[in-house]
């Protein structure tokens, strides 16, 4: 196959234009469907460069309970954007973003074909979609605005806002709290008309064709049982002795980010002494449970997501097929 070269500029980055037309695989599914065997039974088929989409597996030290894969699987399978922040770190969608691009275009100039596959939706949501360059929120401004409100009432600051921006004004009803506030804290923080603002910080979608394959059970029995059995697997690897390693580390608390993932925030209330041994296993598999099907959730109001049953002896070929075809049109 050969790409044309040129240049364009996608979301105020200079893009070389045969990257544009190269595919992207995403390969999704609730947690602990068997999306990480999957993968590197490709890799084994494909020449494939395996980018994670895990918001957990960022964080170095925290192997167990995120179900990293261990060291000597990662040296024969590497995964870019594992362990690439301390767990006391903070790493948001658009840092993600940022590195997903620069580990997609360094996969297209190489020759291969970028996997992407993880369970944070909102990672393969930001992806695909884009997300909004509107100014940060900013604490002192936010508290500034609750403050007016407090003292002179919503529809007060409703007022405020139709005076400085009559279009986004007339939108949005007097009692949206919410809106309003960010639509002045926008103004307050630029000087400008929250509407234009908005307009130029439109999200601009992923440039490149996307191939979205999700791996699921038809029997939701069988995958409530799988995250029972490979969180059971977590705590005889030594899911406790990695929380209270964590635990001891000056920089992490509770409060922590990190610590809140599933299996690590438990963990942690057991040892605290909140819960007992049984609680902390209940309460994990519990809250897994919601996570997959908060994924799921997501996965089926997606628009061209390609579902396919996992479990079976031809799940990884009837993968490795669907990739061959689309990146053979492209």
């Amino acid at each position: 196959m050969k790409w044309t070269h040129g240049l364009s500029v996608v979301n105020n980055r200079t893009t070389e234009l045969s990257h544009l037309r190269r595919p992207v695989v995403f390969l999704s599914g609730a947690t602990a469907v068997g999306k990480t065997q999957t993968v590197f039974d490709l890799s084994d088929k494909l020449n494939i460069r395996i980018i994670s989409a895990d918001a957990a597996q960022v964080f170095r030290g925290m192997d167990i309970g995120t179900a990293k894969p261990d060291r000597s699987v990662l040296d024969r399978y590497p995964h870019c954007l594992v362990d690439v922040r301390d767990p006391w770190q903070s790493y948001s969608a658009a840092e993600f973003c940022h590195d997903a691009y620069r580990e997609i275009e360094r996969a297209h100039a190489d020759g291969v074909i970028p996997v992407l596959t993880g369970g944070t939706m909102f990672y393969f949501s930001a992806l695909l979609n884009g997300l909004s360059d509107l100014p940060s929120a900013d604490k002192e401004t936010r508290n500034r605005i609750i403050r007016k409100a407090e003292k002179s009432g919503w529809e007060a600051l409703h007022g405020e806002l139709v005076s400085i921006d009559s279009e986004l004004g007339a939108k949005l009803h007097s009692h949206d709290k919410q809106r309003i506030q960010r639509a002045l804290e926008i103004h307050y923080m630029t000087g400008r008309k929250p509407s234009s603002v908005m307009k130029e910080c439109e999200p601009v979608p992923c440039p490149w064709p996307v191939l979205h394959l999700t791996l699921f059970h038809t029997d939701r029995r069988l995958l409530h049982s799988r995250i029972a059995q490979r969180f059971d697997e977590m705590l005889d690897r030594g899911l406790v002795e990695e929380v209270k390693r964590l635990r001891c580390h000056p920089k992490i608390s509770r409060e922590s980010t990190a610590m809140k993932t599933v299996g690590y925030r438990q963990t942690w209330n057991w040892l605290e002494g909140d819960i007992n041994n049984i609680e902390m296993r209940e309460t994990t598999i519990a809250a897994t449970r919601q996570l997959a099907k908060r994924q799921l959730t997501w996965l089926r109001h997606t628009a061209g997501v390609v579902w396919i049953p996992a479990g079976r002896l031809d799940t990884s070929s009837i993968v490795c097929d669907y990739i061959k075809i689309f990146t053979s049109c492209k």
